[in-house]
């Protein structure tokens, strides 16, 4: 991949150095993964970051027998920096939902970029105060009702990694279970709300090729404002 095409993809790059975007290239490992399998076991966690090329991943907790969708992440995210940012263990797995491509950087190499490059560290910072606040928004509608949530995920899914079209966007077709884990509802009701979405029309779902046509934006953003 050119430096250009990376920083494009990936926001964390964007005015970084393009002499240090060649380094960051040049020691970096390419990866391909099918649908379900781990891409991160916990162990793993704190050894490099990765950066998502294409396809999507959930990020589980575990715990006992308890598995547990904490995060869905799609193309031009990454994830693996705060373990390697805090040295400190995980008891999470990433795995793969749609076959998926990945860029990896080792561990130490990501800091020697971040020290390389005072933009790029800046901008580091500047995305994780975004995740943050968004953590925030969800902690701040969790007493609202099950329809403004998930309204509220559906729509942070499309506006962070969805194939905009007319009307909206089309996302992965993520299984409910993972949509009512990262939402805090509960399944059943994951599935009433998108029975219900899709009765109205603002929704569609091709089970063949796997996608969500989020048909009319506009209403799922009044839902989730309410």
């Amino acid at each position: 991949m050119q430096t250009e095409a990376f920083s494009e993809l990936f926001p964390l790059f964007k005015g970084a150095n393009p002499e240090t975007l060649e380094w960051l290239l040049s020691v970096a490992v390419k990866h391909e993964y099918p649908a379900n399998r781990a891409v991160v076991m916990e162990d793993a966690w704190g050894n490099a970051v990765y950066f998502i090329v294409s396809g999507w991943v959930k990020v589980r907790r575990l715990s006992g027998d308890e598995v547990v969708t904490l995060a869905i992440l799609g193309r031009g995210d990454f994830f693996g920096e705060m373990a390697i940012l805090d040295e400190s263990p995980r008891a999470n797995d990433v795995i793969a939902l749609s076959s998926v491509r990945l860029i990896s950087v080792s561990a130490q190499r990501f800091i020697q970029t971040l020290f390389k490059d005072p933009q790029l560290h800046h901008r580091m910072l500047q995305l994780m105060v975004r995740r943050l606040r968004q953590t925030n928004q969800r902690y701040q509608i969790r007493h609202r009702p099950a329809a403004v949530k998930l309204a509220n995920t559906l729509v942070e899914l499309a506006e962070n990694y969805g194939q905009p079209t007319e009307k909206g966007a089309d996302i992965f077709n993520i299984p409910f279970q993972d949509l009512a884990d990262v939402t805090d509802i509960s399944l059943e009701e994951t599935s009433k709300i998108m029975d219900k979405i899709m009765s109205k029309g603002w929704m569609s779902i091709d089970e063949e090729r796997q996608v969500i046509h989020l048909l009319n934006l506009k209403h799922l953003n009044h839902l989730a404002n309410q």
